[in-house]
C-alpha cells in the first residue's frame, strides 16, 4: 500500500509494539508529530531534547524494552548528544528518531542543518541517514533489532523532512537479516567446564556482576548460582538490584565508593568470577593492583569489552542468561561438598571486615543525607525504583537504599550525566504508573533539568524528587576539601531557588524538612501525595561520600573518615 514516509514509520512503530514516545516538535518532524496524533501510541511532551533521551532511557531500564525519543533537527537534536552518550555508555536500547532537513539541502549550511550522523557516531551502537522512501520501513526495523541484540545500545535514525511527506510503498512483517552482525549468546562450554573446575578448587571466590546482568535479565540464574555454591557477591553501580542486597552473601557496592569488605575481597579472593562487567576505573582504581593474585574470569557478550582493562584467565563470550544457566547445570552434576565448612574461614574474614569498618553515619543536630535515604528505603519497604541525579546523592543512594531487584536502581553510571535522574524518573513512571518512582537528587543537579516538573505535571505522572540540598555541588566540594585545601572554588551554590516555592510555581507540591524529626513525616507525606512533589532535605553542608577511593591509587587504599 502507498502511504507517506511519517506513515510509514508510524506503521514501523507499531509493529515494533511502540507505546510511548518521549518528544519535542519542531519544523521537520511536523508530519512525524501530524501522524502520532492518529495513533495511539503515548507521546510524551518534555521541555528540552536532552530530557527526552534520559526519559528514554528511564523507561528501557526500568521496562527492559526499547526506549523511543523524537526530536527535530539542528538544535533540537544536537540537545540529545548528552543523553544519547550516556544510554551508549550504560548499554541501554533506544532508538533516537531525528528530523533532518530535506535531502536536496543537506550539507548546504541551510536552516538547521547539522551532520548528526558524524556528530554521534562515536556515542551511537549505529546510527543512519535516511535518503530514500524506499529505504524507511526497513531501517527503522533494523535500529530496533540493533537496539536490543547482543549488547544494547542507542541507535540514532535522521529522516529528512522530504522523506516524511513523500509517498512510498509499504508491506508489513518483513524480517530483519544482517548477514554481519551476529552477536554471540550461546558460550563456549569447554570455557565453562573450566570455571566449575576453578570454583571447585578455589577457597576464597567472589562473584562481581555488573550492569550485563540485568540487561540481560539475569538476576534469578546470578542468585541461584551464588547460593549453590556459596560465593559471596559484588556488584558495580550498574549491576546494583541484580543481586538481591539483603542476601547473606552480598557485599555491598564495588569500587571508589565501594563498602570495605567489598574492595578489601578483591585483594584477599584467589577466584573473581566477573559477570556483565567492563572493569571501568571507578571499580578497578590502579589495574595492576586490582585482584592481581586472582584467577579471573570473565563472562561478556561483548568480545571487546574482555582483556579491555583487566588480564583475564578464562574469557567467556557469551549471553550472561545463557552462560549463567549452563553453568548451573553443569554445577548440578558435581558434589562440591560442605561449603559451608569450606567456606568458613573465608566467610569469617568478610565478616570480620564487615564488623570493623561497616558503612556508617552518626545523625546528630542537622540532618544528614544518609538518614534520609535510609528513611526512604523504610518507608519504601525497598520497592520503589530510585533514579538519582550525579554526585553525592548518587553514592548515598546506591550505599543506603538496598536494592534486591533488578531494574528497580536506574542512574547514568558510565558518564555520568548531571541532570539525568527526574527525567529519567518520568520514563520509568510512564512504564511503571502504578510503582513508586523517587529521583534523590543534589540541589545542584536537580537544576539541570528542573524543567521536565512540567512535563510530570501535564503529563499526570506522580514522580517524587527528594533533593538532598546542601548548598554545594557536592562531590567536587568533597574533592576540593580532601586534595585541594578547602579551596571552594565554584562549588557553593549560594543562590538558589526555593525548591518548595518552584514546585508550587510548576503546579506539584514542595515539602520542606530543615531537622532530624521532620525527615520522616515529610517522606510520609510526600509519598502518600497523588501529585508529582519536591521535598526539599536541607542537609549537613559538608558531609561527605566514605568510603573513597583516591583517583589513581588502589581499591584497597580507602579514606575511611
Amino acid at each position: 500500500m502507498k502511504l507517506t514516509g511519517a506513515q510509514i514509520l508510524m506503521e514501523v512503530l507499531k509493529e515494533e509494539g511502540v507505546d510511548t514516545i518521549f518528544g519535542y516538535p519542531g519544523g521537520a518532524i511536523i508530519d512525524i508529530y501530524d501522524e502520532l496524533a492518529k495513533t495511539d501510541i503515548n507521546d510524551i511532551l518534555v521541555r528540552h531534547e536532552q530530557a527526552a533521551v534520559h526519559a528514554a532511557d528511564g523507561y528501557a531500564r526500568a521496562s527492559g524494552r526499547v526506549g523511543v525519543c523524537l526530536v527535530t533537527s539542528g538544535p533540537g537534536v544536537t540537545n540529545t548528544v548528552t543523553g544519547i552518550a550516556s544510554a551508549y555508555m550504560d548499554s541501554v536500547p533506544m532508538v533516537i528518531l531525528s528530523g533532518q532537513v530535506p535531502t536536496a539541502l543537506i550539507g548546504n549550511d541551510a536552516f538547521q542543518d547539522v551532520d548528526i550522523v558524524g556528530i554521534t557516531r562515536p556515542c551511537t551502537k549505529h546510527n543512519y541517514l535516511v535518503m530514500s522512501i524506499e529505504d524507511l520501513a526497513t531501517t527503522v526495523k533494523e535500529a530496533f533489532y540493533l537496539a536490543r541484540s547482543g549488547r544494547p545500545g542507542p541507535i540514532l535514525v535522521d529522516i529528512p523532512k522530504d522523506i516524511t511527506k513523500e509517498m512510498g510503498e509499504y508491506s508489513a512483517g518483513k524480517a530483519v537479516k544482517l548477514k554481519s552482525y551476529n552477536p554471540t549468546y550461546n558460550p563456549n562450554m569447554k570455557q565453562l567446564k573450566k570455571i566449575v573446575a576453578l570454583i571447585e578448587s578455589s577457597q576464597r571466590p567472589m562473584i562481581f556482576a555488573g550492569g550485563g546482568v540485568i540487561l540481560s535479565k539475569a538476576s534469578r540464574e546470578l542468585t541461584e548460582m551464588a547460593r549453590k555454591t556459596r560465593i559471596p557477591v559484588t556488584t558495580s553501580l550498574m549491576g546494583l538490584g541484580g543481586f538481591p542486597e539483603t542476601d547473606p552473601l552480598s557485599l555491598g557496592m564495588i569500587g571508589m565508593h565501594g563498602t570495605y569488605r567489598a574492595n578489601l575481597c578483591t585483594s584477599a579472593c584467589d577466584l573473581m568470577i566477573s559477570i556483565g562487567v567492563r572493569f571501568d576505573d571507578r571499580v578497578t582504581g590502579k589495574t595492576e593492583a586490582f585482584a592481581s593474585q586472582s584467577q579471573i574470569v570473565h563472562i561478556d557478550i561483548d568480545p571487546t569489552s574482555i582483556r579491555k582493562n583487566i588480564p583475564v584467565t578464562i574469557p567467556v563470550v557469551g549471553d550472561c542468561k545463557t552462560s549463567l544457566e549452563h553453568l548451573n547445570r553443569l554445577i548440578d552434576q558435581i558434589d562440591l561438598g560442605n561449603l559451608d565448612e569450606k567456606r568458613k574461614p573465608w566467610f569469617g574474614q568478610i565478616e570480620e571486615w564487615k564488623s570493623t569498618k561497616p558503612l556508617a553515619y552518626e545523625q546528630k543536630e542537622t540532618i544528614k543525607p544518609q538518614y534520609v535515604v535510609e528513611t526512604l528505603y523504610e518507608l519504601t519497604k525497598g520497592q520503589a525504583i530510585i533514579t538519582t541525579e550525579v554526585g553525592q546523592n548518587q553514592m548515598w543512594a546506591a550505599q543506603y537504599y538496598q536494592f534486591d531487584r533488578p531494574n528497580h536502581f536506574i542512574t547514568s553510571g558510565g558518564l555520568g550525566a548531571m541532570g539525568f535522574g527526574l527525567p529519567a524518573a518520568i520514563g520509568a513512571q510512564v512504564a511503571f504508573p502504578d510503582k513508586t518512582v523517587v529521583d534523590i537528587a543534589g540541589d545542584s543537579s536537580i537544576q539541570m533539568n528542573i524543567q521536565e516538573m512540567a512535563t510530570a505535571v501535564q503529563s499526570g505522572l506522580p514522580v517524587k524528587v527528594v533533593i538532598l540540598n546542601n548548598g554545594y555541588m557536592g562531590m567536587v566540594r568533597q574533592w576540593q576539601e580532601l586534595f585541594y585545601g578547602k579551596r571552594y572554588v565554584s562549588t557553593c551554590m549560594d543562590c538558589a531557588p526555593d525548591f518548595v516555592k518552584l514546585a508550587e510555581a510548576y503546579g506539584a507540591v514542595g515539602l520542606r524538612a530543615t531537622k532530624p524529626d521532620e525527615v520522616e513525616s515529610v517522606l510520609s507525606q510526600g509519598l502518600k501525595t497523588p501529585q508529582p512533589v519536591i521535598m526539599d532535605f536541607v542537609v549537613e553542608k559538608e558531609e561527605g561520600v566514605y568510603p573513597m577511593v583516591p583517583a589513581g591509587a588502589a581499591i584497597t587504599d580507602m579514606l575511611l573518615v
